[in-house]
């Protein structure tokens, strides 16, 4: 599965609009979609965030492992 693909099953479990994660990456919403379709690669703090936002790791997010880590606290 692709970040892409992981992306947009993230938001959709958790209810989320694309709007609403776009407001949250400080955004626009067509930039989000673009990252959820694949059309651009999304930036580094865009992709911490986004683990942050799910409580998930970022191998999890990138797509290197299939097991959901928390997001490591400080």
């Amino acid at each position: 599965m692709s970040y892409a693909d992981i992306i947009r099953n993230l938001r959709e479990n958790n209810y989320y609009t694309q709007q609403y994660v776009a407001s949250k990456l400080n955004v626009c919403q067509r930039t989000y979609c673009d990252y959820e379709l694949g059309n651009t690669r999304i930036p580094i703090d865009c992709i911490i965030k986004l683990a942050r936002i799910y409580d998930v790791d970022l191998n999890y997010i990138c797509g290197v492992s299939h097991i959901k880590h928390n997001f490591p606290q400080k």
